[in-house]
C-alpha cells in the first residue's frame, strides 16, 4: 500500500508545477484570467469529490476497502491520461469534474490501512502512509516539471496516467484485505452515515479538515505564478516550480513518520497545535519573500509543519470512531477536505486576480491562526461516561 500510494500521488502531482501554464496553452491569453481559471480548474475536482467521498466511504464499509482503492487509482489513470488530449480549457474542466467523482486514493488507502494495524500503532502507520503522500508530492512535481520543460505538457499528463496504472496494479495483485460484509442492522452496516457526528470531537475534526485544506490550497493555483515573478526564465519556470514543490514535499516526508510516532507518545493535540502555528508563520513569511532562495527556506519549514499535521489529524479520527466505521469516517473527513480544497483555490485565484500574489499568503496565515484556536478550544479531553 505504501508503494501504491507513492505511485498514485506521483501520477496525480505531475501536473502541479505547470497547470497555469497549460491553461495558457489551451487558449486563455488574458493574464488576469489565468489565476482565475487555475483556481476554477483546481477547485472543480475537489468540489465534486466532496459529494462522492461519503458515498465511496459508505460502500467501503459494506463491500471492502481494497476495491475502493482500485476504483480510485484506475479511474484516475484513465482521466489523467485523457487530460493530455484536450484541446480547450472547457474540456480540461470537464475531465477534472469527472476526476473528482472517480478518484480519492488517499482517503481510500487510509481506510484500508487503518483496519489492519493495531490501534496503538495508528499514528505511526498513518504517518508512514503520509510519507508516501509527501514523497509523491516531492517526486511528482519535480519530475513532472522537468518533463514538461523537455517534452511538453501533454506527454507529461499521459505519463502520469501510466504511473497511476502501475499503482493500481500493485493494489490489485499485492494488497491483502480480510473483509467480511457486515450484516444488516449491525453497527458496521454503514446505513447511518451521519451517526458518526454523535461521537465527541468528530464534528470538530471535520471542521478542522475543512479549514486546514482551505488554507493549504488557497495559494496552490497561484504559487507557480508567484514563483514566476522571481524566477529567471532561462532556467525553466516549470522545473523551478517543480523543484520548490519537491523541497516542501521532501521535508514533509521526512517529518511525517517521526512526528506520527511522537504523537503516539506525547499526544495528538499538542503536536497538532505546534505544527499549525508553524504553518501560520511560514505562510505569512511567504508573502514577504523576495527571492527563490527565500522560498526554498520557507518551503522546507512549511513541509515540516504539513508533514506533522495530516497524519496527526487522521490518527485522531481513528481514535474517535470505532473501526467498523472507518470507511464512513474517512469518507466524511474526505468530503470536508474536498470542500476546503475546492473553496481554497477558487477564492485564492480571485484574490490574486484583484490584489496580486502576496496578499493571499498573508490572509491565509491569519486563517491558519484561527484554525489553531479551533483545535485548542474544540478538542478538549472529555471524560468517558
Amino acid at each position: 500500500m505504501f508503494a501504491a500510494q507513492l505511485l498514485s500521488i506521483i501520477g496525480f502531482a505531475f501536473a502541479l508545477p505547470f497547470l497555469p501554464f497549460y491553461i495558457r496553452e489551451l487558449g486563455v491569453t488574458e493574464e488576469r484570467l489565468v489565476p482565475v481559471w487555475a483556481g476554477i480548474i483546481a477547485a472543480a475536482s475537489s468540489l465534486v469529490m466532496a459529494f462522492f467521498s461519503p458515498l465511496w466511504g459508505w460502500l467501503a464499509d459494506r463491500y471492502g476497502r481494497k476495491i475502493m482503492v482500485e476504483r480510485a487509482m484506475f479511474g484516475g489513470a484513465v482521466l489523467t491520461f485523457a487530460m493530455g488530449l484536450v484541446t480547450d480549457v472547457w474540456q480540461l474542466l470537464f475531465l477534472r469534474l469527472l476526476s473528482g467523482a472517480t478518484t480519492g486514493t488517499i482517503a481510500a488507502s487510509i481506510a484500508l490501512v487503518s483496519t489492519v494495524v493495531p490501534p496503538k500503532r495508528l499514528g505511526y502507520s498513518l504517518g508512514i502512509m503520509q510519507v508516501a503522500v509527501f514523497l509523491g508530492m516531492t517526486l511528482g512535481p519535480w519530475i513532472g516539471g522537468l518533463l514538461a520543460d523537455t517534452v511538453g505538457y501533454r506527454v507529461t499528463f499521459m505519463t502520469g496516467g501510466v504511473i497511476l496504472i502501475l499503482g493500481g496494479s500493485l493494489v490489485l495483485f499485492g494488497a491483502r484485505e480480510r473483509f467480511s460484509r457486515p450484516e444488516k442492522g449491525t453497527s458496521g452496516g454503514g446505513d447511518r452515515l451521519l451517526s458518526l457526528l454523535a461521537y465527541a470531537g468528530f464534528p470538530a475534526m471535520m471542521a478542522m479538515f475543512f479549514f486546514f485544506n482551505f488554507s493549504l490550497h488557497f495559494v496552490m493555483p497561484i504559487l507557480p505564478l508567484f514563483i514566476e515573478t522571481m524566477c529567471d526564465p532561462s532556467r525553466g519556470v516549470a522545473s523551478t516550480t517543480g523543484l520548490l514543490f519537491a523541497i516542501s514535499g521532501g521535508a514533509a516526508a521526512l517529518s511525517a513518520g517521526g512526528i506520527g510516532t511522537l504523537s503516539d507518545r506525547l499526544g495528538y493535540k499538542p503536536i497538532l497545535v505546534a505544527m499549525l502555528l508553524l504553518t501560520s508563520v511560514t505562510l505569512f513569511l511567504h508573502g514577504l519573500a523576495q527571492s527563490i532562495t527565500h522560498l526554498v527556506l520557507l518551503r522546507i519549514l512549511y513541509g515540516i509543519a504539513a508533514g506533522g499535521i495530516l497524519p496527526t489529524m487522521n490518527a485522531l479520527v481513528g481514535r474517535l470512531v470505532p473501526p467498523s466505521g472507518y470507511g464512513k469516517a474517512y469518507g466524511l473527513t474526505s468530503a470536508t477536505t474536498c470542500l476546503g480544497m475546492a473553496a481554497g483555490p477558487f477564492f485564492g485565484g480571485l484574490m490574486a486576480s484583484g490584489w496580486g500574489y502576496r496578499w493571499p499568503f498573508v490572509f491565509i496565515s491569519a486563517i491558519m491562526a484561527a484554525v489553531t484556536l479551533l483545535v485548542i478550544l474544540g478538542l478538549r479531553r472529555r471524560r468517558t461516561p
